[in-house]
């Protein structure tokens, strides 16, 4: 077995391996953190690697899987944390030159789950300031390139992330998703990423755009989410929103999804979408009957809930920097400037009605799915754009701004309901196109069926991009 095959080997593997002692925690952390060394100067998946702390993971998972104890479900396995979450002890700039070099002295809830299942610590990946934007390039390392075509966009804000699975720098990874910051860059580089229900995972420190704000995994197979999300979806006091279950959500991966009813959108109602994409993913989303699903076209009749989202994103911005605006301005990303000034002229009265209209859009979601076991939708409407670009510069003729281009993703935000990112294929460009599948209220469990399913259906973790 080689080097390559190592860094590509989903974590599920690599804990059988391990316990069969066919590879060591040391020896995978050891060819993943090389890889990550020939690649990251042009893919900028990494702000901070932390050599020394995953060699130092690495030797303390080889003890506990030599030991009489159970090791933990992580036990060895490589993760990396998206540079919004706070690290105890390594840098966390927020892909700002505010933070640069701001060592936090906490852990967030996620990072402390993983460290304690024993899980080896990568580093830092790549991310706009604060996430603003469908692309991660900041100011600091400047954009990160998606794997399957240098010069394109890995997507945002969790773009590092998607591109270290994608480019095997790591099997786990760690996304934040306000808008679609998980399923976005998951969708552009071609693997699975999971937006959990609201308040599944834990989220300390809370996130300036609070309800819209989750926490989830960022992986090659479903499986490998599922495992991370058992680690990690749990409840914790510093998070008021987040709440316990019963599930085990790797187990939930298994079974059939025969009889299940499945409703397709190809627009949500209100969303542009480029014309083969459109094709690529009908196409991709009928396959379910394949698997025994019953599945029929829901025509969507709600408005773009773009503005209540808008009006909440600026405000946001806004908040960050309700105290220091003049005198951090030319230091801030400078096409967040605009966004900050939009959000100071907002009252207090636009906020509140905004996130009325917020649950009012839910009701009228939940309403429409009532019936419906799974909602399927394309992701993205376009492939990845030119890297360093905060959007597209347009969609199907309408014109698109920092975020308005995620049409859908951001309604699920909106929702809390669970929505995942499914790799179904390649456009014309050679790049990724995937489909979203969005679950009923907190059944995230049915969701990563249905994907492990369709993933067994159409596989797509044997495809490598062309970066070594």
């Amino acid at each position: 077995m080689d080097a390559r095959d190592i860094c590509y080997m989903p974590a599920t593997e690599l804990r059988e391996r391990y316990r069969r002692r066919e590879l060591s925690p040391l020896e995978v952390a050891g060819v993943v953190l090389e890889r990550i060394g020939a690649l990251n100067p042009t893919l900028n998946a990494y702000l901070t690697v932390t050599v020394e702390r995953a060699l130092d993971d690495a030797r303390a998972a080889e003890r506990a899987w030599g030991g009489d104890g159970d090791p933990g479900p992580l036990c060895g396995i490589p993760i990396s944390i998206k540079d919004l979450t706070p690290t105890k002890g390594i840098r966390t700039t927020r892909g700002s030159l505010l933070y640069e070099d701001w060592v936090p002295d906490e852990d967030g809830p996620f990072v402390e789950r993983v460290n304690a299942a024993g899980a080896v610590m990568l580093g830092k990946t790549n991310t706009p300031e604060f996430g603003w934007k469908g692309d991660s390039g900041n100011r600091l390392i400047g954009p990160t390139h998606n794997p399957w075509q240098h010069g394109r966009t890995a997507g945002g804000s969790s773009g590092g992330a998607a591109a270290a699975v994608a480019a095997g720098l790591g099997p786990l990874a760690q996304g934040s998703d306000g808008a679609g910051s998980i399923r976005i860059p998951s969708a552009f580089c071609g693997i699975f990423g999971l937006k959990p229900s609201f308040g599944l995972v834990a989220y300390y420190p809370p996130s300036s755009v609070v309800s819209l704000a989750h926490l989830g995994p960022m992986t090659r197979t479903v499986r490998d989410a599922a495992l991370l999300l058992d680690v990690v979806g749990q409840p914790d006091a510093r998070d008021r929103n987040s709440y316990a279950h019963n599930v085990n959500f790797l187990a939930a991966c298994e079974g059939g999804v025969a009889g299940l009813r499945v409703a397709w959108s190809p627009d949500l109602g209100f969303a542009a979408i480029d014309p083969e994409v459109r094709e690529l993913t009908e196409r991709a989303a009928l396959r379910m009957s394949e698997l025994g699903c019953h599945v029929e076209e829901l025509r969507l009749t709600q408005p773009d809930p773009w503005p209540t989202v808008d009006t909440i994103w600026l405000a946001a911005q806004a908040g960050a920097h309700r105290d220091d605006f003049e005198r951090v301005r030319e230091l801030i990303d400078p096409g967040r400037v605009p966004l900050v000034e939009r959000g100071r002229e907002l009252s207090a009265v636009d906020l509140y009605d905004a996130y009325n209209a917020a649950n009012a859009y839910y009701h009228q979601i939940r309403a429409a799915l009532s019936g419906y076991d799974l909602l399927v939708t394309p992701q993205l409407p376009v492939t990845a754009f030119t890297a360093g670009d905060s959007h597209p510069p347009a969609i199907a003729g309408r014109e698109v701004s920092y975020l308005s281009w995620t049409a859908f993703t951001y309604p699920f935000n909106l929702t809390g309901h669970p929505a995942a990112s499914v790799p179904c294929g390649f456009a014309s460009d050679g790049l990724p196109v995937a489909l979203q599948f969005v679950g009923n209220w907190r059944d995230d469990a049915t969701v990563l069926r249905c994907a492990a399913a369709y993933e067994e259906l159409a596989p797509w973790a044997q495809h490598r991009p062309p970066v070594d």
